[in-house]
């Protein structure tokens, strides 16, 4: 995972220039037989499509004595169908920090159908633009294209200015309709730095900058007396990025985010240069973690006396006398008495002391809360800051602190660390949910040590035994099965709010055949730091016919390729590697033989052996053994390599799906 990330999570420095002129777009006079076309090659079951999307932003000099930029935009859409019909909501997020905003200056938005063979055009009023108050540093700016039919073609053009220069517009070249033109225009002044941050896999068909020297006039028009002016001239970069024929991003199976693989493009500050005051802006991870140690709704909490937890804790630590049994009791009286209201925070609601009366906070607040309560007993503790999987990976090397979500906590304990997360009920001590491992966290202590949440770090293995026994017309067997931690964690949950019968009901269903469970009993249900144990005997009506069709993987066999489309243009994200053994153990029915055996296989995912698929089954005398045997080592796997994973799975369903026909002796 580590060696593919960066072919899409890049850090781009510079774009080399272009020889050549480069191609253009023209929003040119739309005609009859552009509104007539009905299905484009990009894709030709799309309900819209983008034919053009260009984006122009640029720093300008404003009249509060410094800069912002300006924004415009202009799109053209066709709507095929009524699934397309959601291209003509437009909403705008601008920015306000109580004393300067963002503003919408300007919008246009045209709609052209086809009637009775003419070109009808539609304005939009000014007065169809809405505004909402999103949160207090938010307002949503909305329209809707007016008379939108199947077959219309839409126009929207405008444009935004704002003086907050750390984030410029960014600009996503994919989308969920395809595009056949996505460009996207910048020009910066060289007295400002930027990070462009980029990923997809789309290429350029224009990646160029071109150099040109340009003039600014600062205004300063604030005080009481005459506006002053301020000129400085400065070179200015102007990029230009273009991609074409752009195919909608469809979400898939084993994602983890479609954010993480859209086509896009985007811009942190990083430093201010001559002839401004040098300054470096964007943080090293060092200043940027002892900031989260001072801050009120961080680490400041974690440092001051918190004598006032002490009447709280003494109760819950009677009769411990180690470390560990210190951590894992404090630890379950956060998860199994706190509420979370919110699992997507970054910093704390309230005060700690408010989450210990109220028991209930955001993620930050139960497991700052963790840290707390473990430091207060003397168990070196620190906040962990990370991303979940559904919020998108995060940088190792820059504290671009808006691409993280979460927080949990790391304890250690006899020179042993331990991530822990009690934002989550029935999560056994030591782990911590899947969704946070997603690539690099940072652990805010004084060193800040990048942290490394691979899910190949996580094994989930899971064993299932058979033994089914047919006599005198009569099936019956039992099952054993060892769950992994997290269907363990899963089924607790499930158990929690279905109940116990429902459950087994699902597993009688997903046998294919006539079958009931008895004797159902499920070990270490309310032991949290253990998986699961189920043990069960059930019965089988085979019926009357002389040949029984029995499938000996039972309800374990993989009954669908969860890789369904033909190709992929993103990687596979599996949450976890997994390893699923299942043995089976089956007795000849009395007055039956065997007509057919399924053949026994052991096949490799790649040369590597990072996957491996193995069914062996024999018969003796008159018993049959089964064992198959599902193991994946890698959970990344990179576009080209989605072919040999979709092969690999569907060798497995056809495999695991074969029947032992058992026929009547005459």
């Amino acid at each position: 995972m580590r060696t593919l990330l960066p072919t899409f999570l890049l850090i781009v420095l510079c774009h080399a220039a272009q020889a050549q002129k480069s191609p253009e777009f023209k929003f040119t006079k739309i005609t009859q037989a552009d509104l007539e076309k009905k299905i484009y090659s990009v894709d030709s079951g799309a309900g819209a499509v983008i034919l053009g999307d260009v984006g122009a932003s640029r720093i300008i000099a404003n009249k509060n004595g410094w800069f912002g930029f300006e924004f415009n935009r202009r799109k053209r859409v066709h709507i095929l169908n009524k699934s397309g019909y959601h291209e003509g909501d437009v909403e705008l997020s601008l920015y306000s920090n109580g004393e300067t905003e963002e503003k919408l200056i300007s919008v246009k938005a045209l709609t052209y159908n086809l009637q009775d063979g003419k070109i009808v055009e539609t304005k939009m009023e000014k007065s169809a633009v809405f505004t909402d108050k999103l949160d207090k540093n938010h307002i949503i700016k909305k329209f809707t294209l007016p008379n939108i039919k199947e077959g219309a073609i839409i126009d929207i053009e405008y444009t935004t200015t704002s003086d907050f220069l750390f984030n410029l517009e960014p600009w996503s070249f994919q989308g969920s309709s395809p595009r056949l033109w996505s460009e996207y225009q910048l020009s910066i002044p060289d007295f400002f730095g930027y990070l462009f941050l980029t990923q997809g896999y789309h290429p350029y068909l224009v990646n160029e900058k071109k150099e040109r020297t340009l003039n600014f006039t600062i205004s300063d028009a604030r005080g009481a007396g005459a506006t002053e002016h301020t000129d400085i001239t400065s070179k200015v970069t102007d990029y230009r990025w273009v991609m074409k024929d752009v195919p909608e991003l469809k979400e898939e199976s084993f994602t983890s985010t479609l954010r993480n693989h859209v086509a896009r493009i985007e811009f942190q500050l990083s430093e201010y240069r001559y002839p401004l005051t040098y300054r470096q802006i964007m943080n090293s991870w060092p200043q940027a973690t002892k900031e989260m140690l001072e801050d009120e709704d961080f680490g400041k909490q974690l440092s001051t006396n918190n004598g006032w937890m002490r009447d709280d804790l003494q109760p819950i630590l009677v009769n411990t006398s180690t470390q560990l049994e210190k951590a894992k009791k404090l630890y379950a009286y956060v998860r199994d008495n706190f509420v979370c209201t919110d699992h997507n925070a970054l910093y704390t609601s309230q005060t700690l002391k408010n989450v210990l009366k109220t028991k209930k906070g955001n993620v930050a607040d139960l497991n700052l809360l963790l840290a707390a309560i473990l430091r207060h007993e003397g168990i070196k503790a620190d906040p962990i800051i990370l991303s979940t999987r559904e919020h998108g990976y995060t940088y190792e090397l820059y504290p671009v602190m808006n691409r993280f979500n979460y927080v949990a906590c790391q304890a250690t304990i006899d020179n042993k660390t331990y991530n822990l997360d009690a934002s989550r009920s029935r999560l056994g001590f030591g782990l911590m949910p899947f969704e946070c491992y997603n690539g690099w966290a940072r652990i805010i202590s004084e060193t800040s040590p990048a942290l490394d949440l691979s899910p190949d770090s996580l094994k989930e293995r899971k064993v299932t035994a058979y033994i089914l026994i047919n006599d005198k017309g009569k099936w019956a067997g039992s099952m054993m099965q060892q769950l992994g931690n997290y269907e363990s964690y899963n089924l607790r949950n499930k158990i929690k709010e279905e109940g116990e019968e429902a459950y087994f009901k699902t597993v009688q269903k997903s046998f294919g055949f006539d079958v009931k469970t008895q004797s159902t009993k499920i070990d270490s249900l309310e032991v949290y730091d253990l998986p699961l144990s189920l043990k069960y005997q059930f019965t089988v009506d085979p019926g009357d016919d002389d040949i029984v069709y029995l499938n000996p993987l039972f309800g374990e066999a993989q009954k669908e390729n969860p890789f369904k489309s033909a190709e992929r243009r993103y990687p596979v994200e599996m949450p976890y590697t997994f390893d699923e053994t299942i043995v089976a153990t089956i007795y000849v029915p009395t007055g039956f033989e065997v007509e057919e055996l399924p053949k026994q296989i052991k096949v490799r995912l790649n040369e590597q052996n990072e996957g491996v698929f193995e069914y062996a089954i024999a018969k003796s005398d008159n018993i049959i053994s089964l064992r198959s045997r599902v193991k994946i080592d890698r959970t990344f796997y990179s576009p080209d390599e989605y072919e040999m994973l979709r092969e690999f799975f569907n060798l497995i369903v056809k495999k695991q799906s074969e029947q032992i026909v058992f026929k009547k002796k005459k």
